[in-house]
């Protein structure tokens, strides 16, 4: 929407300046022209593009589906969650050049009446599609190096609802309504959590409600791509499933997942929290023991091994509790599960960065479409941090490399044969486009 007041009179010292909104063809957005190189690279929007049956009549096209796509991924990236701001960011010139559309001279992209109804236009299968294209990109960027070990991790995580949005409900976990979306990010040989899945559930299911067929479809990828990989399994307490084992036991794959505690793991653990509570006595300070032992709940049709952490501090005494069936030493089993702690900053970096919690629609299947936008825009943002390895930015957050690297202010100028892209003269963060600029461009001069 537009300023209802065209220009303001402002006093600044002995003049008065004038602002209005009349700077013509300027973007607060160059650094899109990273990601439509990043884009072209992966074919991300291309891939997803494919998922999607087009039902018009195609003679009568005017935007096509990736370029809307690409607004509204894009958009997501540079901070733009809400499908509205559309109805003026369809002229910014560089989301058009992104789009593939000349900046000044191309027509504008699509209104946010066009996109929502692509939005409400998906269905479930586009959806699996689109889901198996997001894998895919975890396929193909690291084809070329195909990982020994790779670690899936599982979550769970509340996605606020404050409409009549269908299957939200009261969840009493985290005492809103709300859906609970599932999130399954893969690490190749210790790297970065990538983000692969992102389903969106009702907000009154278990936390590990369609683990098992959404983990077990990634597996089954994931073995075609690389014969003979290790795949280990990690998840918190939500995850703590008999049909989780069982599934993660029948395909020899490994695991850990965290145990709520119970009377019958603590009597267990005993023996190892004394032994922590004697170290504290003598010493005052905090103190961690590490156990293992066999244990089966009552739904569990055969024991399984256990790792505790016998831990005694000031505050009281804190046991936890891991099921494995992995071998080696307890403290270094429980180390690897608490590596997985690193996923809440992903998962943080998506809800809070990338503001995933726009699933503001009626129905359901256009808020999981949403989603997965919010979804392609991480994956998009993962892959430029990857790109910054040796640099200062190369563990920024998504927040940090959109206000530094994205959010940069562009000046455009269209000849016949030429498109002038003009960046600020003092901008600090030249030396870190020019890396950018080489690593996915190197053919630029």
């Amino acid at each position: 929407m537009k300023c209802s007041r065209t220009q303001f009179d402002i006093p600044f010292c002995k003049k008065r300046m004038t602002m209005n909104f009349e700077g013509g063809s300027i973007s607060s957005d160059g650094g899109l022209l990273l990601l439509r190189a990043l884009d072209e690279r992966m074919r991300l929007t291309a891939s997803l593009a494919s998922c999607i049956k087009d039902g018009r009549d195609q003679r009568k096209l005017r935007q096509a589906v990736q370029e809307m796509l690409i607004q509204r991924i894009f958009g997501i990236a540079c901070g733009y969650e809400d499908c509205n701001d559309h109805n003026t960011l369809r002229s910014d010139p560089m989301l058009k050049i992104s789009a593939g559309r000349e900046p000044l001279s191309g027509e504008d992209l699509a209104s946010q009446p066009t996109l929502t109804r692509l939005e409400n236009s998906v269905g479930w299968r586009e959806i699996l599609w689109m889901e198996e294209a997001l894998l895919g990109q975890f396929v193909s960027g690291h084809r070329e190096s195909p990982p020994k070990r790779i670690v899936i991790d599982c979550d769970a995580t509340d996605d606020p609802t404050h409409g009549q949005q269908e299957l939200e409900f009261f969840h009493g976990y985290y005492e809103c309504h709300c859906y609970l979306p599932l999130l399954v990010y893969l690490s190749a040989d210790g790297g970065e959590q990538e983000l692969v899945a992102a389903v969106l559930r009702p907000g009154n299911v278990h936390a590990g409600n369609k683990v098992v067929s959404v983990v077990s479809r990634i597996v089954r990828r994931l073995k075609e791509a690389f014969p003979g990989v290790e795949i280990a399994f990690r998840g918190d307490a939500g995850m703590a499933l008999p049909a989780v084992y069982d599934y993660l036991e029948e395909k020899d794959l490994f695991y850990l997942i965290s145990l709520p505690k119970n009377s019958r793991l603590l009597e267990l653990a005993e023996p190892t929290m004394k032994d922590s509570r004697a170290a504290y006595e003598e010493t005052g300070e905090k103190t961690r023991g590490f156990g293992k032992f066999q244990y089966a709940a009552e739904s569990w049709a055969v024991e399984r091994k256990v790792i505790v952490k016998a831990e005694v501090m000031t505050q009281g005494e804190n046991p936890r509790f891991v099921v494995t069936n992995m071998p080696g030493d307890p403290e270094a089993l429980y180390e690897e599960y608490v590596d997985r702690g690193d996923v809440e900053n992903r998962i943080k970096e998506l809800k809070d960065d990338l503001l995933s919690g726009r699933t503001s629609c009626h129905s359901f299947l256009a808020n999981q479409f949403r989603l997965l936008l919010h979804a392609a825009a991480f994956v998009l943002i993962t892959a430029l941090r990857r790109l910054l390895s040796g640099t200062q930015m190369e563990k920024a957050q998504a927040g940090t490399l959109r206000v530094k690297l994205l959010k940069v202010g562009a000046r455009l100028r269209e000849t016949t044969r030429k498109i002038w892209l003009e960046l600020p003269t003092s901008y600090p963060y030249q030396h870190i486009w020019e890396i950018l600029l080489l690593r996915l461009l190197p053919q630029a001069t």
